[in-house]
């Protein structure tokens, strides 16, 4: 597919499905069924813990934010908090999604609520989108999560460090789901008996939404949508700066996650902000696996794996590059080596792949 089409509705889709790309058998390193069984155990205390300091962080931040308004000794606070609401929510969203962040069913539920309102993702529409991401993972026309599409559009990529692009995106569409539709993009993963669902929830979000920017019209201040609203784009940059690398400059329209998914060991910071999503070819292959979980999954397969990029930094100097190649040539990918140890990959999956320049 030399001219990629990211619409859901295009030609790129229709291609995948009459080629078996959509939603076809992936590849799954081998794991004992008993190893792979304890993995899968869900439990509370982790996330409960982690939720604990997360709200507590952002009620610290915003308290200490509110009361040093409106000096600027108050930005680092904000900032702080920006972080934790405009991308820690995001890993949130993300996890919760799964059902497998928590054992109890209802404080999944709970958390992913709150998250994607933070996200301004509609959970209904979302859980279904990301549902289709981990079908077709990176199979052009069928993932409606594309985070980079091929050419790549750097001044897009750069904006979304401040959430500009997905905010507009998500604002527009709470809004026309509110108005009691859907995009047409949208029909076509959300169930027909879910979608009464969505509007209803944009309804709300848009009454909270404009009671808050009521409140700060009343208060000729922006220290409302401080707290509400304006972190999910001043705290974009970290839930970005790691998305980006889950799948950028890799292969598309593969059915290895080796090939389309990279891991990347991350400081204890990033790692609590992103939830273990950094172990993002082991999420893939094993989306059950709850997150506190995926370092000892990381360990058990990590011989079949290509081998991880060593921090952010290292991540995005193997990324940068391969991104700006595509503007040339929007086939070219980077190919992971896979060590001694793993089964090898099915060579025709890289039958795209650009010899260096």
């Amino acid at each position: 597919m030399e001219t990629r089409d990211y619409s859901m509705l295009g030609e790129s889709g229709r291609l995948a499905v009459e080629t078996g790309l959509a939603t076809a058998e992936w590849y799954h390193t081998q794991v004992p069924r008993k190893e792979m069984k304890a993995l899968m155990q869900r439990a509370d205390g982790p996330a409960i813990r982690d939720t604990i300091i997360l709200f507590a962080g952002m009620m610290v931040f915003a308290v200490i934010g509110v009361a040093l308004w409106p000096s600027l000794w108050s930005l680092p606070f904000w900032l702080a908090y920006g972080v934790l609401y405009g991308s820690a929510m995001d890993s949130r969203w993300h996890e919760c999604s799964h059902g497998t962040a928590f054992k109890t069913r209802k404080y999944n539920d709970w958390l992913y609520q709150v998250a994607s309102f933070c996200m301004i993702r509609n959970p209904v529409t979302w859980r279904w989108s990301h549902a289709r991401h981990h079908t077709d993972t990176v199979i052009v026309g069928r993932d409606p999560e594309i985070a980079i599409m091929r050419p790549p559009v750097f001044f897009k990529l750069i904006a979304n460090f401040f959430g500009i692009f997905d905010t507009i995106d998500g604002i527009k569409r709470m809004l026309l789901n509110a108005s009691g539709r859907l995009t047409d993009e949208e029909a076509t993963w959300i169930p027909e008996q879910e979608q009464p669902k969505a509007i209803r929830v944009a309804r709300i979000w848009v009454v909270i939404y404009a009671t808050t920017l009521a409140l700060a019209l009343a208060m000729g201040s922006i220290l409302p949508l401080m707290v509400i609203g304006l972190p999910r784009l001043f705290g974009a940059w970290h839930h970005v700066m790691t998305g980006l690398l889950q799948h950028g400059g890799l292969a598309d329209n593969v059915i290895d996650h080796r090939l389309n998914s990279r891991t990347v060991i991350m400081n204890p910071v990033s790692r609590f902000i992103y939830w273990n999503m950094n172990y993002h070819v082991e999420h893939h292959m094993f989306p059950m696996v709850p997150y506190h979980r995926l370092p000892e999954l990381h360990d058990a397969i990590k011989h079949d794996l290509p081998a991880p990029n060593t921090s952010i930094a290292d991540g995005f100097r193997e990324m940068w590059p391969a991104l700006r190649r595509q503007l040339r040539n929007e086939n070219y990918f980077v190919k992971r080596d896979l060590p001694e140890s793993a089964k090898p990959y099915r060579e025709d999956f890289h039958v795209a792949a650009i010899a260096a320049e």
